[in-house]
């Protein structure tokens, strides 16, 4: 009886391990499919409302630029574009950003960066037209855009 015991506890020990490792298992599986879930009793305080995000409106630029010279055309032109550009991509980064960040998050992350980014396209388009013209004066003041709704 003696030689028997030692083998008996193996058999236990491999056992309760056994099934100690399935149920851990399968409770790590469920909390992986369940994960994100609410809890279903409708009472989602916390649950945000993922409405259309508006779009980004900025003042044009080109009716407000003096005449071009022919030699300062192609990169007026091309930074136009990119001021075009710009507002497309702000415009996508409000769609990918939905529910995000609190309530100065759209100016900080969206808004803020974008007028930068347009002041200076708009210095390089003034500088294109200075280099052979009179440079124009007061187009910083196009950079700033605001959210329609």
């Amino acid at each position: 009886m003696s030689r028997a015991l030692p083998k008996y506890n193996k058999r236990r020990v491999g056992l309760i391990g056994g099934a100690a490792a399935v149920a851990l298992t399968g409770a790590v599986i469920a909390g992986t499919a369940l994960a994100g879930e609410s809890s279903g009793n409708g009472d989602d305080a916390n649950a945000r409302t993922l409405a259309g995000p508006g779009t980004v409106s900025c003042p044009d630029v080109a009716p407000e630029l003096p005449a071009i010279p022919a030699s300062a055309q192609a990169e007026v032109e091309r930074n136009l574009g990119d001021l075009d550009q710009q507002i497309a991509e702000a415009d996508k980064r409000l769609v990918d950003t939905v529910g995000q960040g609190g309530p100065d998050f759209i100016r900080n992350a969206i808004l803020g960066p974008l007028e930068d980014k347009r002041v200076a396209a708009i210095n390089r388009i003034a500088t294109a037209i200075g280099r052979t013209a009179e440079r124009p004066s007061g187009l910083d003041s196009l950079a700033a855009c605001t959210l329609t709704k």
